[in-house]
């Protein structure tokens, strides 16, 4: 362990949903949850103001209606939460070269290794800067805990929220965790707490009394173990820089299980396509496609196939992951569809397949077969319906006359937009039919407004709040 709290936990307050608020001005203040929002939808995050209602992380999205019907329902937009989070990450690589990303609004930075901190006072004030730091470029706020290990940092950050800064004294930690819940420790989910509980055992304090046997007794060797020595607060776990991802995958939950074979096939389809542009997006390909289906009983399926070289190529990626499918029975109804991509490497290597599919159309397009015909017929036989306009709730849009707005809601051929932007006051509402030929989608505007000259804004860009 460590002499000095130089181990830094940064967790983004109700991420999602802050950024939600930070964009839309008429929703700052009030109750906002974010999450599908079909019958099986489930909440994403929600606002602390929606928390007041009892509506947390995880609850079905039907049950949250029930306890906070006048919140703003909102579908997630992982685009605008992705460009902050790498503003976010940014300014703690700033901090040090060892920065151990967990997900988009969390991570351990080593603030020893990029010698901004030795000591409380100067880790404290390395705080104190990022929080604000952080406040300025993406307009949320965050929660920082500082300590001499990752357990103990994770922990202060909790006790920090919303946007505070706790700071663990070496030498304390003991003390601290004496009182907590068994359920503080990492690795201490419901069912490894009912049964300490069933064995007297409810803070961590009476872990530590239990002592190490008793706990290898009533958890086995490797958990009662580690249980024993976090209870003591001994945790050397180092901050990684790079975690390597093990796979990329993309996965939707359907409102109505799908019945029809050939709507099935469309969304694996959909699906894989979404995968690589995932996988291209973070430079990777790989060999083995993976395809996972839930059935309407909750049966869930997964089928592999692991190709001779990596890949990013989508036709490869959609042709391996509809043969997957052949070999699975929907009859009954899917209710989810996922495609992902495993056995990842920096690096593309010539498809062989796709080759020789590639030499056989060109084949098949200077003498056309009869079973080319066939499939024909067949697609004149069952045509695809044109795609309806779907307009996500919270998503952003923008009028030819109006400017830019988000859906409000939509539904019986309407849509309903609120016409504002992160630097407005709260803008007006406005109806319009679903198929109105002057509105489109739009990207997300930036949270704070940049101007030419500040770090990520191109010349030229203009103010985040200078339309509407």
């Amino acid at each position: 362990m460590r002499t000095a709290p130089t181990i830094l936990h940064l967790d983004m307050d109700a991420f999602y949903a802050s950024a939600e608020q930070a964009a839309k001005p008429s929703l700052r203040g009030k109750a906002v949850i974010v999450g599908g929002l079909g019958p099986r939808g489930v909440v994403a995050t929600c606002s602390y103001e929606a928390r007041v209602f009892g509506v947390h992380s995880a609850m079905p999205m039907a049950q949250a209606r029930r306890l906070a019907p006048n919140a703003a329902y909102l579908v997630p937009r992982f685009g605008l939460y992705r460009e902050v989070s790498e503003q976010v990450m940014g300014l703690l690589r700033e901090l040090s070269p060892l920065v151990e990303p967990l997900s988009l609004d969390e991570a351990f930075v080593d603030l020893e290794a990029g010698q901004t901190a030795w000591d409380a006072e100067s880790a404290r004030l390395t705080g104190v800067k990022l929080r604000g730091d952080i406040r300025a470029v993406t307009g949320l706020t965050g929660s920082v805990g500082l300590a001499a290990s990752k357990m103990l940092a994770k922990i202060a950050s909790e006790q920090a929220k919303p946007d505070g800064l706790v700071l663990i004294e070496p030498g304390t930690e003991r003390e601290l965790l004496a009182p907590m819940s068994v359920r503080t420790l990492p690795g201490v989910g419901p069912a490894t707490g009912d049964h300490l509980r069933r064995a007297g055992i409810t803070t961590v304090g009476e872990i530590a009394e239990a002592g190490e046997d008793e706990l290898v007794r009533l958890l086995g060797k490797a958990h009662g173990v580690a249980l024993y020595a976090m209870a003591l607060a001994h945790d050397v776990r180092p901050v990684v820089a790079e975690r390597d991802t093990k796979s990329v995958s993309v996965e939707d939950t359907y409102d109505v299980d799908i019945h029809d074979r050939v709507r099935v096939r469309m969304e694996v389809q959909r699906l894989a396509d979404r995968c690589v542009r995932r996988l291209r997006g973070a430079h990777l390909s790989g060999r083995t496609i993976v395809l996972k289906v839930r059935r309407y009983d909750f049966s869930t399926l997964t089928r592999s196939e692991t190709l001779r070289g990596p890949t990013d190529d989508p036709a490869v990626v959609r042709e391996a992951a509809a043969r997957l499918l052949e070999s699975v029975d929907t009859t009954g109804g899917v209710r989810l569809l996922g495609v992902g991509v495993s056995g990842l490497a920096d690096y593309t290597q010539e498809d062989l397949f796709a080759q020789a599919r590639t030499a056989a159309a060109a084949a098949s397009a200077e003498e056309p077969e009869h079973v080319e015909q066939d499939e024909a017929e067949e697609e004149v036989a069952e045509p695809v319906p044109p795609a309806e306009r779907r307009w996500h709730a919270g998503h952003d849009v923008r009028h030819a006359e109006f400017g830019h707005g988000w859906v409000q809601g939509s539904g019986l051929g309407r849509v309903t937009v609120r016409f504002e932007t992160p630097g407005s006051l709260p803008g007006r509402v406005r109806t319009f039919r679903s198929d109105d030929p002057l509105l489109e989608e739009a990207e997300p505007l930036p949270l704070v407004e940049r101007r030419p000259g500040d770090v990520g804004a191109p010349a030229g860009s203009p103010a985040a709040g200078g339309e509407g």
